[in-house]
């Protein structure tokens, strides 16, 4: 399934965003969507679930503490293997499979391993933090993209939030996987790019995330050393 997710956007066109005329209410620079250089997070993202899925598959075939987190990880990549193809093709079918996506690689992060945290946990968070932003990305362009609540302003504040909000959760209940921020992290920096000071408020409150982000994640780096037996 890792491959098959890797090798996905080979048969689809290239995704930076819903397009304009995807919703009823026209979606036209959203003040939600990252920068189109922020996608590049995939390549890496590809790369290291391989590496992982190949050193797993190499090296840790029986062991049960992987076996916990491959069920959800399989379901999430199963998932996100023809996500692309749904997103151009129907916004409003691809928001409900990228929650799935999020959802089932939040279970996978949570039940990693605390041991080979670079081989297995570092990749999946950095995966499932991405999705942690994408997935509010598009549940606000959704909102706004059939004039729900309030508008694309508005849904930009909700989207950030929520990310934050569930980003810290996942902080609380899994510390010390710094790809996990990282990646959430990457998103925010993005959406300051692409709004730069033509939105003050929506890059201001990117950058308050980044900050509440680092401190978290220094918070947890803290108090995950004692309790991981092997932290390489």
């Amino acid at each position: 399934m890792t491959l098959t997710f890797a090798i996905s956007p080979f048969f689809s066109d290239p995704f930076s965003g819903f397009a304009a005329d995807q919703f009823p209410i026209p979606q036209v620079d959203p003040p939600i969507q990252p920068v189109g250089w922020a996608f590049s997070i995939w390549g890496l993202i590809y790369g290291w679930l391989i590496v992982s899925a190949g050193y797993g598959l190499w090296k840790r075939a029986d062991a049960s503490d992987w076996d916990r987190a491959r069920l959800p990880l399989i379901l999430s990549l199963a998932a996100g293997t023809p996500w692309l193809a749904v997103a151009l093709a129907n916004a409003e079918a691809a928001t409900v499979l990228i929650w799935i996506m999020l959802g089932t690689a939040l279970w996978a992060l949570l039940a990693a391993p605390l041991r080979d945290r670079w081989w297995f946990a570092a990749p999946v968070g950095l995966y499932a933090g991405w999705l942690t932003a994408a997935s509010f990305v598009s549940l606000a362009s959704f909102g706004a993209g059939y004039g729900l609540l309030t508008d694309q302003t508005g849904w930009a504040y909700i989207g950030i939030a929520g990310a934050l909000i569930v980003g810290a959760l996942v902080l609380l209940r899994r510390p010390g996987t710094v790809t996990y921020p990282a990646a959430i992290a990457w998103a925010l920096i993005g959406i300051i790019a692409a709004n730069g000071l033509e939105n003050t408020g929506i890059s201001a409150t990117a950058a308050i995330g980044i900050v509440i982000l680092a401190a978290l994640t220094f918070r947890g780096n803290l108090t995950s050393k004692a309790a991981s037996p092997d932290a390489s």
